[in-house]
């Protein structure tokens, strides 16, 4: 989660007339800040970025040689062998703890109460929901607490978690130890070893999340970030390379031309980051080599600017050689003196694992779907180590104006980060309007298939069937190519909020209230 440290400055409660698609962005209401005492920052406001990856790792005792020995051929997407060690709430604290002003009873207060006395679901969440019903239908815990009356949630509906409520309140009251120990602590490894899993308490409570240098380049002037391995954010850097090289304004927004080129780059930077993307703890990924400028222009050589390429191979680095071959939330938030949070978690797929420790109201994700069992391979599963992880939060800046951001969706995250840079630099557009513009998403490693959205004009999207892509047209609006929210502070100090109609996000001028404090 990029976080930037700005110099204090004054914040306008609307923005210009010439902005108005921007809603003004989040800030702590004046209610919260006067029943509060927030302590003062232990950090000085310097405009540093800092990053945090607070991914968790695998079981100790989990290895390919045990998994062979059960005969699992390949990492398993479901299963309690696909769940590692949850780091949000170590990546709670810690931000809170370096750079937060709220103890963490006031900062859990109102998902506490929401939690006990229940939210209306809404039309998206629900439609998701019902699409999972068989999958929760399938562990009894995660039945009892997810399928109320044995069934999803409908649109409209109050959803109760009482004991997502308590979880919570231990955290509120003891920190990361009301989760990494305790009862709460007790319940993951019961049902992990109850399910033949390895996980034990002491996996969970060494766990340490890790400030980290954000990676960068710069495209057309602007700086963009993105969180290190063991991250896929270094595809979106790299598709930025790479589009650098050609002139995307003259090609027009939404030209084809300007899409051939974007989605050729991505089968190129992700052919690189998937064959060397792993934790840094553990191997070697050559991230100055992938970021290099010199290496993405010969590298851009490649794209045929008259035909889809099929199959790309990953390049060569340093002598390494090559081998054959969504359940997310996100939210940015400025608060009154310009600082910017980009933030995201996820347990992968829908309810990630399923598996939900009795009494503790949340289920366990199944990040570890995306280690490999090729012990060759710099994301190979191993004891300890973080797997691959989709999901980036991302950060942008020029002169005065800072951007944070993120696109929620798997595999689709990287490639969306890209297109909404160039919708902002390259033609123009506000952050608002940069979300809600049409894009493309490729899913699949290899082939010329790509899914574009029906925003794009039909002129541009047999132009593209002609250069040999296999268009596959997708009604507009809908989760299939992610879903972002952004902020900005410009030079004048003015703040604003984006938030993607494709689903049920939100620019808030103010947060709501903040609920009582517990007893």
């Amino acid at each position: 989660m990029p976080v930037d440290r700005a110099s204090p400055r004054g914040t306008a409660s609307s923005p210009p007339a010439n902005r108005s698609r921007r809603a003004p962005a989040c800030r702590c209401s004046s209610a919260a800040a006067t029943r509060l005492t927030p302590r003062s920052p232990p950090e000085a406001r310097t405009g540093t970025l800092h990053g945090l990856n607070a991914s968790g790792w695998a079981p100790s005792g989990l290895t390919p040689a045990l998994l062979k020995s059960k005969g699992v051929a390949r990492m398993p997407e479901s299963g309690i062998h696909a769940v590692t060690v949850p780091g949000a709430v170590a990546g709670w604290e810690a931000l809170r703890a370096r750079l937060g002003t709220w103890p963490m009873s006031d900062l859990l207060a109102a998902a506490i109460f929401y939690a006990d006395e229940g939210f209306p679901v809404s039309d998206v969440i629900a439609a998701s929901w019902m699409g999972l019903t068989e999958k929760l239908a399938a562990e009894p815990d995660a039945a009892k607490t997810y399928l109320p009356d044995g069934r999803a949630p409908r649109a409209g509906e109050l959803f109760r978690n009482p004991d997502l409520a308590g979880s919570l309140r231990l955290i509120a009251r003891h920190g990361p130890a009301g989760f990494y120990g305790g009862r709460t602590a007790d319940a993951i490894v019961a049902i992990s070893r109850e399910k033949g899993g390895t996980m034990t308490a002491a996996d969970l409570s060494e766990l340490e999340p890790e400030w980290v240098e954000p990676m960068s380049t710069t495209y057309r002037g602007w700086e963009v970030y993105e969180l290190p391995p063991n991250t896929q954010g270094i595809a979106a850097l790299m598709m930025l390379n790479l589009m650098e090289q050609f002139p995307l304004a003259d090609y027009g927004f939404h030209g084809a031309r300007a899409l051939h080129v974007m989605i050729e780059a991505k089968k190129l930077a992700y052919a690189d980051m998937l064959q060397y993307v792993g934790d840094l703890r553990f191997a070697g990924t050559p991230i100055p080599g992938m970021l290099d400028k010199a290496h993405a222009k010969e590298r851009a050589r490649l794209i045929d600017p008259a035909s889809a390429a099929r199959a790309v191979a990953p390049s060569v680095f340093d002598g390494l050689t090559t081998s054959a071959g969504g359940d997310t939330i996100y939210l940015s938030v400025i608060d009154k003196n310009g600082n910017i949070v980009s933030l995201i978690q996820s347990i992968y797929r829908g309810f990630g694992s399923a598996i939900v420790p009795p009494g503790t109201g949340f289920a366990l994700q199944n990040r570890g779907a995306l280690f490999t069992l090729d012990e060759t391979h710099p994301n190979a599963l191993a004891p300890r180590k973080r797997p691959l992880h989709t999901i980036i939060p991302a950060f942008m800046r020029k002169g005065d104006t800072r951007i944070g951001f993120g696109i929620m969706g798997a595999f689709n995250q990287a490639q969306a980060h890209a297109q909404f840079v160039a919708n902002i630099v390259d033609y123009g557009l506000d952050i608002q309007q940069a979300l809600e513009a049409g894009r493309f998403t490729k899913g699949t490693f290899t082939g010329a298939d790509v899914l574009v959205e029906e925003l794009v004009p039909q002129a541009a999207r047999n132009e593209l069937a002609t250069l040999g892509h296999e268009v596959a047209a997708v009604p507009p609006r809908t989760g299939t190519f992610g879903y972002g929210q952004a902020v900005m502070s410009d030079g004048s100090g003015v703040h604003f909020g984006a938030s993607d109609p494709r689903h049920d996000g939100a620019a808030i001028p103010e947060a709501p209230p903040v609920f009582g404090s517990l007893g």
